[in-house]
This record gives structure tokens, C-alpha cells and sequence, in this order.
């Protein structure tokens, strides 16, 4: 069992009028080296595949595997035709991300910052100790979590604006509700997430509204704590319109679910209308972000840690079932 422990020094950061307790995390070890294996990958010599495929094994350990199987997708007996065809295809992806991200110290530095946090509040924990960035398929995975360490697809980070994503068949894989995140700002966020999803994986989908809100407010939580001075749009992927319309109208927001009696729903068709990432949570106007559902468990989490006598426990928050925090919290924006 993980176990939570306090230490002594604590700094102070006030931000959007909030008092946030931030632990001085400098002593904390959390090694963390950075791994490029598209340059490795893009480079292989595929007239020697086989011995170039061991060179990447003893490089990278089993994530060679992952990435052949699980994210570029190819089987066994397809290996020695898929490699070759996939190298030429994102050839140029491979020379422009060469060059867009020649230096991802700011990234590592954040992802570093957040795995002492974690350690912080979850001694027992075992930290990655490699981020490995790579080249997938478009289509495939942007942030993952393998027993190598956390894995980066900075074909998804390429920002917004990108042609890949603004093209025809990039916008029907990703409309701009999504890809206007796919920006390298997200990837010290999406990584910790991943983190997050490790040490309590998802498990509330067929509760009632209300806790499932509760249960995803638990994880915006604890990404706040783990990176407190990243922007609120990055962790919750609101813009800030829809941040801070959320901000302005919470009462409102809370008064549509008690009005609409939506707070007991399980029906998995109305749960998905404030549960699942959208351009907006259509009852609630144009404006409105989508998962609204998150901002509301979020508050409503809040509300409860405030009450209680060690508010720096999180352990405590997320083995505290969702109903037992919205009876105690009595939550009333």
C-alpha cells in the first residue's frame, strides 16, 4: 500500500484568488533521462533489419516492441514490410520534428517537476525514469505509460495550425476541439495524467452522475497538485473563454443539474453529454466547454478538502468514495 507523509517545508502560491500549498520539493529524487527513439527508428538500416531491431532492443529494452505492435499497429509476419513502408511515408514528419523539437528541456524539466510531487504525496510509488518520445502514426497514441517509462508521440504536438491536422482527413480523425490541444505545451500534463490513471485507474462508469463528476474532479485535483503553476486551460483543456465562463457561471451550472434532477442519472447516453470531451456541452449553450462534468467534481472536491484536517492528504481523497465527498462537502455554489 502507497503511504502519504508530510514534509516539513511548505511554500505559498496564491493564484485566481485561491490559497495553494505548494511542498518544496527540491531534496526529492526523481531521475529522469530523455530517450529519442525516432531518431533511432527513422535511421535504422533496414537492409540489416534484423540486427538493427536488436541494436533498438538492447537500446530501448521492450518499448521497441510496444511501438511496432502496439502503436504502429503491424503484426509478426508484416514487420519487415511495414518498417521500410512506414519510414518512407513519415520521412518528412521525421525531418520537421527533428527540427521542431531539437530541445525538449522545458518539457522534461516540468514532467521531473511533476514525478517529485508525485513522490511527494505518494512515497510508495515507483517513478518512471525515461521519458522516450517517438514517431507514431497519426492516428495512433499522443502520451502513454509502458513499463519503460513515459512515452511521448510528437506527432500529436506539433501545434494547432499544423496542415496534418487541418487537412481533410486530419479533421476527421480530429476536429479543432481537439487538436487545438495538440500543442507541445500538453505534454508535461498529458504525461502526468498518465501517472495519475496508473496509481488509480479508472474505474466509474457505471456510477451515478454526480460521482462520476466527483471521481474525474478527484483527478483534475490531484493534476493540480502535482503541477501547480501550469495553467488551469492546460489541465482541464478549456480555453480560457470556457474556463472562465465556468468560473463566472458555477452557480448556475450547479442550479441546470439539481433543476434537471440529472445528479442520480446512470442512462450511459445522457451520462456521455457532460462526461465525454466535446466541442460543448450542448443544454448549456455554444459557449460551454465540453466534459463539464470534470469542472463541477472538481469544485465540488474542493470544497470538500478545505474541510478536512490534513487537506495535503491525497492519498485520503482517493480511496474517499465520490457519494461519501458529496454528502460531506455540501457543496452550494
Amino acid at each position: 500500500m502507497r503511504r502519504w507523509y508530510l514534509f516539513p517545508l511548505l511554500m505559498v502560491l496564491f493564484a485566481c484568488g485561491e490559497k495553494k500549498f505548494i511542498p518544496d520539493v527540491t531534496g526529492i529524487e526523481a531521475p529522469l533521462s530523455l530517450q529519442r527513439f525516432e531518431q533511432s527508428f527513422f535511421t535504422l538500416d533496414t537492409t540489416k533489419l534484423d540486427e538493427s531491431l536488436l541494436d533498438l532492443t538492447n537500446e530501448y529494452r521492450g518499448f521497441p516492441q510496444d511501438f511496432l505492435f502496439n502503436i504502429m499497429g503491424t503484426r509478426p509476419d508484416a514487420v519487415r514490410q511495414d518498417i521500410p513502408t512506414f519510414i518512407r511515408s513519415y520521412q518528412p514528419l521525421w525531418k520537421e520534428i527533428q527540427a521542431k523539437f531539437k530541445d525538449m528541456t522545458e518539457e522534461v524539466n516540468t514532467i521531473q517537476y511533476g514525478l517529485k510531487m508525485v513522490k511527494y504525496y505518494f512515497a510508495e510509488y515507483k517513478l518512471p525514469e525515461r521519458v522516450i518520445t517517438f514517431i507514431g502514426p497519426l492516428n495512433s497514441y499522443g502520451s502513454i505509460i509502458t513499463p519503460d517509462g513515459l512515452a511521448v508521440g510528437l506527432q500529436l504536438y506539433l501545434g494547432a495550425d499544423h496542415p496534418v491536422y487541418q487537412s481533410e482527413e486530419g479533421q476527421q480523425m480530429y476536429p479543432k476541439y481537439i487538436s487545438r490541444r495538440f500543442d507541445r505545451a500538453y505534454i508535461p500534463v498529458n504525461a502526468i495524467k498518465n501517472i495519475i490513471d496508473d496509481l488509480y485507474p479508472p474505474n466509474y462508469a457505471d456510477k451515478p452522475l454526480v460521482e462520476q463528476m466527483i471521481e474525474a474532479g478527484k483527478r483534475l485535483y490531484l493534476l493540480d497538485q502535482f503541477l501547480p503553476e501550469t495553467a488551469d486551460t492546460l489541465k482541464t483543456g478549456y480555453t480560457a473563454k470556457q474556463l472562465e465562463g465556468c468560473l463566472e457561471n458555477e452557480k448556475n451550472i450547479w442550479s441546470f443539474f439539481i433543476q434537471n434532477n440529472l445528479l442520480y442519472i446512470v442512462d450511459p447516453e445522457m451520462v456521455r453529454d457532460y462526461m465525454s470531451d466535446a466541442p460543448n456541452t450542448t443544454a448549456l449553450g455554444e459557449a460551454s466547454p465540453g466534459f463539464i462534468g470534470q469542472f463541477v467534481g472538481w469544485q465540488i472536491v474542493k470544497k470538500w478538502m478545505v474541510k478536512q484536517k490534513d487537506p495535503q492528504n491525497l492519498m485520503r481523497l482517493m480511496e474517499t468514495s465520490a457519494k461519501k465527498i458529496f454528502e460531506e462537502a455540501k457543496y452550494k455554489p
